[in-house]
């Protein structure tokens, strides 16, 4: 499996770049997606294609709905009915300004980006093990916190990966609250005339006058989303970007993006559908899935912090090749740890 790091200043940001196989046994496609939580807008781009297959665009629309709560006090989150009704596992994360922290009592550490002064702290719940000791003095502490002590609020987003649970469930459990359901913004697009880099999935790191490189293909897909100019036109005063060499026009490619809160699962079911694409011959010689995460999450993979600084950014990409390798692009900013 080979990979490149490639480290950008003002503001820094780090990008790590990987290349294996989704048949390989060490492949760590589906870990990286599972463990990345907090999703708020997926793309794919599928080079030579005007429309989307009919199983591409069931799956997209059948993403699911989320919620928003308004003003949920947090004891809500601590309760015994919840973690049984919802949880499965997880834990509670709370990330806090320096004074609200000492006014909780309870006990974090402080932030790894803080600077020199700490003036931000982490707490960390788990909610499993505390459901499982409702009689312990640790239960009764950050219960009368959040109750007493302390009692905060919170506007929430809420999803779930379905185990039994209705949908129905979540409208009734917090009906005295402010709930609502919203269903992701779907956006489909046909791209014309557009130029591509030149890739070749064995050599991720480019071949000058061959092929283009992972991080210059992880560039250039910043500017398609951004409905970016692409030919650095002297009379263009947004963008000075252009693409990458060697690059080819394409006729034609379909993008989609979907935006609201999404589930692992259901971006991992999406890039197995986007891998059976080629199971057929097609004219595209790969097909790209990004995925951003929100700004103010406050982990990015798993339970590692998540800092906002300038952009608060922590995304990847896949770029699915026909002989199914893939390239595995993730990016974050100065405030965070490395991908893993």
């Amino acid at each position: 499996m080979a990979t490149l790091r490639r480290l950008q200043e003002a503001p820094r940001h780090l990008l790590v770049c990987e290349k294996s196989n989704f048949g390989h046994d060490k492949s760590r496609h589906k870990h990286l997606v599972e463990t990345h939580y907090h999703n708020y807008r997926v793309s794919f781009l599928i080079p030579e294609c005007g429309l989307l297959s009919k199983e591409l665009k069931s799956l997209v629309m059948e993403i699911g709905p989320y919620y928003s709560v308004k003003n949920l006090p947090l004891h809500e989150l601590i309760t015994h009915e919840f973690i049984h009704t919802f949880v499965k596992k997880g834990k509670l994360i709370l990330s806090l300004d320096k004074d609200t922290y000492e006014e909780t009592g309870l006990q974090g550490r402080p932030s790894r980006y803080s600077g020199r002064k700490t003036m931000k702290f982490i707490i960390s719940i788990d909610l499993m093990d505390l459901s499982l000791n409702l009689d312990s003095k640790k239960y009764e502490r950050i219960s009368w916190s959040f109750k007493e002590k302390k009692p905060l609020k919170f506007d929430f987003l809420l999803a779930w990966h379905h185990t039994g649970a209705q949908e129905s469930t979540v409208m009734s459990y917090f009906s005295k609250y402010r709930i609502q359901e919203h269903q992701p913004r779907v956006a489909v697009s046909t791209v014309r005339e557009l130029q591509c880099p030149v890739l070749q999935s064995s050599w991720i790191a480019g071949e000058p006058e061959e092929a283009c490189s992972a991080p210059e293909l992880f560039d250039w897909l910043g500017a398609v989303f951004c409905n970016a100019d692409l030919n650095n036109q002297p009379y263009n005063f947004i963008s000075t970007y252009c693409c990458p060499q060697p690059s080819t026009v394409i006729a034609q490619a379909c993008l989609c993006t979907i935006t609201g809160f999404i589930l692992p699962e259901k971006i991992h079911v999406l890039l197995e559908q986007l891998c059976h694409y080629f199971d057929e011959p097609k004219l595209a010689p790969w097909v790209t899935l990004s995925v951003q995460g929100f700004a103010d999450s406050p982990v990015s993979w798993r339970e590692n912090e998540h800092g906002f600084q300038k952009g608060g950014e922590h995304l990847y990409n896949f770029v699915v090749f026909s002989n199914q390798d893939y390239w595995l692009q993730m990016a974050v900013g100065a405030f965070d740890d490395c991908p893993p």
